[in-house]
């Protein structure tokens, strides 16, 4: 499998998978400020996804497959024995609803615009506040609780990815304190913190 991928955007949150999971995957980085987007080994970037977005997973069987909640749940299910979701039922609806929120509540709701320097103020102001509802919620459900649902699953490493951004744009996490512990727990989980190391490495290195 080969992952397409641009260093601290969101397809860390499948790096992270493929550590957990002992999973052999390709990683290619994309320059997404390359006009057009190249990736590193010299295709065009939109060729593989229209939308010029990463994450972009190769099967090994060539399908191309895009959405960040898709490929999550790809890498999941074909190394089962990681147990990053549930086979079925209720406990497997769980997790695909945190991913579902995560995706639509916290990165495109909120940080999309956040991250966007181009963003009027006005669009910023109730992105924050959005982003403030939704960070309290996810603070209230993790009292008492190591991870979002039961075990350490794909949507904990979308979370992740979604803490890590927050963190880049100096959100006050004191009024959220589980949210904050549960950061710092992830952050010493050895996939975690060896996707980390390596994109923040890159990231630092192109800018």
């Amino acid at each position: 499998m080969d992952l397409y991928f641009s260093p601290m955007a969101c397809s860390m949150a499948t790096r992270i998978a493929a550590y957990e999971a002992g999973a052999d995957i390709n990683f290619l980085k994309v320059d997404t400020k390359a006009r057009p987007k190249v990736v590193e080994d010299g295709t065009a970037f939109l060729t593989l996804n229209a939308m010029g977005q990463v994450p972009v997973l190769r099967a090994d069987d060539g399908e191309l497959i895009v959405e960040n909640a898709v490929i999550l749940q790809y890498v999941a299910d074909r190394f089962p024995a990681a147990g990053l979701i549930p086979a079925d039922g209720a406990e497997r609806r769980k997790v695909q609803s945190w991913l579902g929120f995560i995706c639509s509540e916290l990165h495109v709701g909120a940080f999309t615009v956040l991250l966007r320097p181009t963003a009027p103020d006005g669009a910023k102001a109730f992105a924050h506040e959005r982003l403030a509802e939704r960070l309290a919620h996810v603070d209230a459900h993790l009292q008492g609780r190591e991870f979002l649902q039961g075990r350490f699953s794909v949507a904990d490493a979308y979370l992740f990815v979604m803490l890590t951004w927050a963190r880049y744009l100096a959100i006050d996490f004191g009024p959220y304190p589980n949210l904050a512990a549960y950061r710092d727990r992830l952050q010493t989980r050895p996939s975690v913190a060896r996707a980390f190391d390596e994109e923040f490495t890159l990231f630092k290195a192109a800018a």
